[in-house]
Order: structure tokens, then C-alpha cells, then sequence
């Protein structure tokens, strides 16, 4: 893994104490046996092999990385603690190990100045849906979500995102001096529920709960949508932002949610601090959706959004050093599109380059020719791009309706990934035999729902076709007065009964 270049802290580059202009090899990333087997440290060392790293993570001072194995690895200003027990950041120069996390997984990690969080598999190894929360480092401003502000040097679990809680932890990221939490909700109802959880500082209004306060305990963020799933976190030096499924971004916090530091203040009509969040407007819709949303990233005083399903990118904020990507060094309070080249920019050049290369060739057809084959191309391209977004949230969608969570590679079926071809009863099977007890009650109440439901619609289906005929049949003959008063009687009970039989025949 190669590190940090330029001027930062010496320390959180991971392999000395000097600055580098360049990228060095980090070391130290061996396998490990547990804390138990590292008596004889050269002995381990020369057994040991190297270990390939999954993710990476950086905050403030500090650095953290992810391995294959799911163990945790951190280096720079890290939380430690004396002999009596009490926190202090001492300074690493080379990759440490976690070990409170040993014998789990550790799935995704974040960090700001001095705090970090951890969603860590409830088990030994993560399955899906089975993440918990841990926080530890310093807690000057409550950002560990424990309810108090004593700072930790070792992880904490924090109890709203435990094994017992309601909700499920899926997505985290830190601020300076704040966190926040995306979570789906644990129920056996159809309905799908994601929410976002913020804790620590909130001067300005970086925690979205419309006030300045610090909060020590995680709380919900109101007045985001609840009828789409939000698919994307990450909070700067001083605001938020989040992505829905649906293509809305919403930010909150310094300067109306654009985070954009002091010395560079928003004077506008509406300036001031977000304390609540606030949908952001989309150039390319003339509205609140952007098109195939990704991702989104938020830099100290500056946020970014892919789009397009990956193939285009949004920027606002603080554009000092060019971070907005559009040849300017001037701040946007509106998203401005990053220059990137789309891909039929790209067509255009290879088509002009191949052109410039041919002109000694007689003109002989072949350059339309081939202009016609890349916009072919192009245009099969974009079709096979716009139907696989289609299938990929279809696929989504489903799997969120019937496992209560999003859809991982890492918890696909093995046979879906490595053939073409697909059992889906024997997966089924596989998947029944691999659940615990809580994911089978969940799938049979789902279950249970969803054919109570369909029963119910063919009962009602039913009973309209007999009471159908039943006055067609009528209206064909014809009635005495006085029966004309009884036949609506002798359609309800005939109605009713077949409705009892029919109800009791399913």
C-alpha cells in the first residue's frame, strides 16, 4: 500500500518520522496469529505472510487500514492509554494491529481529528445486516455517542447500534469533531426504513437537529426523505451530506450546508448556517434530482457527487487549489460539473487523432466509415449502460424487500459469481440452511405477508366475478315488484356465504 505524499504530519504516513514529497511502501502488514502468539516477535515475523489490504481510511492525524481478514491496522496519532488506564494520542510510526477486534470482522472504518468509529461484525464473520458500532479516541465534544464526554482509548460499543438495537448499521464517516451513522431498520413489515444518526459537536449545525448544541448521544436526523433509501454518507470539517436512492442531496451545517470554513463566507441572500438539512438543487434536472447518483465525498470545506452511474461528477464549495475540478479557483454555491471527459468526448478524440493519422491516405471512405462504427458504438454503449442501472436497481430493490438490507457482492451466492449458471432453488436452500434464527423469523413473516396479501386480492377477485353474475343473471329475467326487494337480500347472503366458503377453502 503506498502512503500519504507532501507535507503532512510526519508520524501518519507510517513508516518513520520525515517527510515525504513521494510515495514510500508502508510496511508491517503481516498476518497474525492473536495476541497470545507474540512472544518471540522475530520468530512470528519471518513465519508470518503478507496480508492484502481491502480499504483504507485517514482522518486528521491518524491513519487506518483494513486488511483481507478483516483486521483492523492504525498508525500515526493514536488513542492509547497509560499503565493506569488513561487516554492519551501517542504518536505510531508503523501499522498496529486492533486487537479488541480479534475473532471479528471489520467491515468499514472512520476517523476525524482524534476519534474514530467501527462497524465490526456481531459475529466472527460478517454475513450482511449483522454490523455493530464501536467508537473510541477523544470524546472532548460527545463525537463517541456514549453519552458522556469521557474520551476512550480502546473500543466502546455504542449501544443504540448494538446487536439488541432496532436498527442496523451500514454506512459511517466522521467530522472533525462530530459522526454520523446510516442505518436500515430491523422490522418484519414490508417497509423499508433508512435513517441517518448524528453525535458531537454541532456549532455549526453540522448535526442537522436545527440547533448549535452538542450532542452526546446518537440521534435522528429529521427532515430527510423516508420513502427512498439513502445510499451514500460523508461529512466534512463542518457540514454533512447525504444521497438518496432517489437522486436527492442533502447537506447541512457551516454556510448553509457548504462547509466552506470562516475565511471563506457565503454572503448571499440566505447566508448563514444549515441547521437543518437542505436539498440541494440540480443544474441538470431544473430540480432535486441528480441522474444515476453514486456517491458522495466531502473534503474540509468542500463536497463532491458522482453521478451518472459513474460516469459524471458534481462539485461545490471552496474551490481554492482547484479542488471544485472545473479550471477556476473561485468558490461555488451551486453544483458545478467536474471536467470530466464523458465518454463520447472521448469517441471524438480517438476519432480526430486516427483521422489527423490518415490524412496521407487517400480519401477513400474510410474515415466515415469508421466514424460511423464509433457512433454506433456509442450509442450500443449508452443502451447496455441505461439497462444494466435499470436491472442493478431492480436487483437492489428486491434484495432490500426480502433481506431488510443493501445488496453486497460479498454476500452474493458463490455459484452466481463464478458461473453463468445460477440454482436458485439450491441457493435458497443454502440460504436457510446458513441463516440464524432471527433472519428465518424475518423471512417467514415477510413471506407470510406477502401471500396473505395475495390470497386476500384473489378472495376479493373472486367474490366480484360471482357478484358479477349474479346480476347479470338477474337482469336477464324478469322481476315482480316484490322480488325486485328481495333479490339485493338473497345477493348479500349468497355473497357472504361464498365469501366464508371461499376463505375457509384457502
Amino acid at each position: 500500500m503506498k502512503a500519504h505524499s507532501g507535507h503532512g504530519a510526519t508520524i501518519s504516513l507510517g513508516y518513520g518520522e520525515e517527510n515525504s514529497l513521494s510515495p514510500c511502501l508502508v510496511d508491517g502488514f503481516q498476518d497474525l496469529g492473536s495476541p497470545e502468539t507474540l512472544q518471540d516477535e522475530e520468530q512470528n515475523t519471518l513465519a508470518r505472510t503478507p496480508l492484502k489490504l481491502s480499504s483504507v481510511k485517514a482522518g486528521g492525524m491518524m491513519s487506518f487500514a483494513i486488511d483481507s481478514l478483516g483486521a483492523l491496522w492504525m498508525w500515526g496519532n493514536c488513542p492509547q492509554q497509560t499503565d493506569d488506564g488513561e487516554f492519551y494520542i501517542a504518536a505510531t510510526s508503523a501499522p498496529l494491529p486492533v486487537w479488541d477486534f480479534h475473532g471479528h470482522t471489520v467491515v468499514k472504518v472512520a476517523c476525524g481529528n482524534e476519534h474514530v468509529v467501527a462497524a465490526v461484525s456481531a459475529g466472527e464473520t460478517y454475513t450482511g445486516g449483522d454490523l455493530v458500532c464501536y467508537s473510541w479516541g477523544n470524546n472532548n465534544h460527545g463525537q463517541l455517542g456514549l453519552g458522556d464526554k469521557e474520551s476512550r482509548s480502546r473500543p466502546v460499543l455504542i449501544s443504540e447500534f448494538g446487536e439488541g438495537s432496532s436498527w442496523e448499521v451500514y454506512e459511517i464517516a466522521c467530522g472533525a469533531w462530530h459522526t454520523a451513522v446510516l442505518t436500515n431498520k430491523k422490522s418484519f413489515d414490508q417497509d423499508l426504513e433508512s435513517r441517518c444518526w448524528t453525535f458531537g459537536i454541532g456549532d455549526n449545525g453540522q448535526l442537522g437537529h436545527g440547533t448549535t448544541a452538542t450532542i452526546c448521544s446518537p440521534q435522528p436526523v429529521d427532515g430527510l426523505p423516508t420513502g427512498s433509501f439513502l445510499i451514500s454518507l460523508d461529512c466534512g470539517l463542518f457540514h454533512t451530506a447525504v444521497v438518496s436512492s432517489d437522486g436527492e442531496v442533502w447537506c447541512w451545517g457551516m454556510e448553509r450546508g457548504l462547509g466552506l470554513c470562516p475565511d471563506a463566507s457565503f454572503s448571499g441572500m440566505d447566508a448563514g448556517d444549515a441547521l437543518y438539512p437542505i436539498r440541494v438543487q440540480s443544474p441538470e434536472t431544473n430540480g432535486f434530482k441528480f441522474l444515476g447518483p453514486v456517491q458522495v465525498a466531502c473534503g474540509a470545506a468542500h463536497t463532491v457527487l458522482v453521478a451518472g452511474d459513474g460516469y459524471r461528477m458534481w462539485a461545490w464549495g471552496r474551490g481554492r487549489s482547484g479542488v471544485l475540478g472545473r479550471d477556476q479557483t473561485t468558490d461555488s454555491y451551486t453544483p458545478c460539473v467536474v471536467m470530466w471527459p464523458p465518454l463520447d468526448e472521448n469517441f471524438q478524440e480517438i476519432h480526430e487523432d486516427q483521422g489527423q493519422a490518415s490524412t496521407s491516405r487517400a480519401n477513400d471512405g474510410t474515415n466515415t466509415e469508421l466514424e460511423l462504427k464509433l457512433s454506433a458504438a456509442s450509442e450500443e454503449l449508452q443502451f447496455l449502460r441505461s439497462k444494466l442501472t435499470l436491472m442493478e436497481r431492480y436487483a437492489n430493490i428486491l434484495h432490500i424487500s426480502i433481506f431488510r438490507k443493501p445488496m453486497d457482492e460479498r454476500t452474493l451466492p458463490r455459484s452466481l459469481q463464478e458461473s453463468a449458471v445460477f440454482d436458485i432453488r439450491k441457493e435458497f436452500e443454502n440460504i436457510l440452511d446458513s441463516s440464524d434464527t432471527d433472519e428465518l423469523a424475518r423471512l417467514e413473516m415477510f413471506y407470510r405477508s406477502m401471500l396473505s396479501g395475495v390470497k386476500d386480492k384473489l378472495l376479493k377477485r373472486k367474490v366480484e366475478v360471482m357478484v358479477q353474475e349474479c346480476i347479470v343473471s338477474l337482469s336477464a329475467g324478469r322481476q315482480t315488484p316484490r322480488e325486485a326487494g328481495v333479490v339485493p337480500l338473497k345477493i348479500i347472503l349468497f355473497t357472504s356465504c361464498s365469501f366464508g366458503r371461499l376463505r375457509r377453502s384457502f
